[in-house]
């Protein structure tokens, strides 16, 4: 009759195991997660807009070609304390019929981020090809209202390659560079 409460105590002393064995997995885990590369979104704002429709309501009126429109994309960064930084999306869409402006939307929208486990090779592709990524959609749905408020169709405009464009900034910048 001893021998089954050892057997039992085995079982338990077991499982016991088995339960810190799996706690100690999970907190190795979560700390693998935390101390991994992270990118945050901390807040995200419109720094300035714009919409200037100088020739309405003659610009408006019905019957009128579809004036041409030019859009111009850029973006702006800003190390602030710690890992964070401020990347603005600036857009731009220049419409016009002839030599006559039809109207002018300008949207500076920017959002704050956190970094962390991040190293120097890898914070540059972050903040100029996710960053603008993650804030592309809002600044976009901005200007839709903007152009539709100014009494034009909503412009909805396609995303960008902003891999592409990081790749033509590094060949722009190294071709500046001196060569010794």
């Amino acid at each position: 009759m001893a021998k089954k409460p050892i057997k039992k105590e085995k079982e338990a002393a077991k499982a016991a195991e088995a339960a810190a064995k799996e706690e100690a997995e999970n907190a190795a885990q979560a700390e693998a997660l935390q101390s991994g590369p992270m990118l945050s979104v901390l807040a995200q704002y419109t720094k300035d807009a714009s919409f200037e429709n100088p020739n309405a309501p003659d610009s408006l009126r019905s019957g009128l070609d579809a004036p041409q429109i030019q859009i111009g994309i850029e973006i702006g960064r800003q190390m602030m304390e710690g890992d964070n930084v401020e990347v603005t999306l600036m857009l731009k869409a220049d419409a016009r019929r002839g030599d006559q402006v039809a109207f002018i939307a300008e949207l500076e929208y920017a959002g704050l981020f956190a970094f962390q486990g991040v190293s120097a090779e890898e914070i540059q592709p972050l903040i100029l090809i996710e960053c603008p990524r993650m804030l592309f959609p809002f600044a976009r749905q901005i200007m839709a209202e903007m152009t539709q408020n100014g009494g034009y169709p909503p412009i909805m405009l396609e995303p960008p390659d902003f891999a592409a464009m990081f790749r033509e900034e590094m060949m722009r910048r190294a071709a500046e560079q001196p060569t010794n």
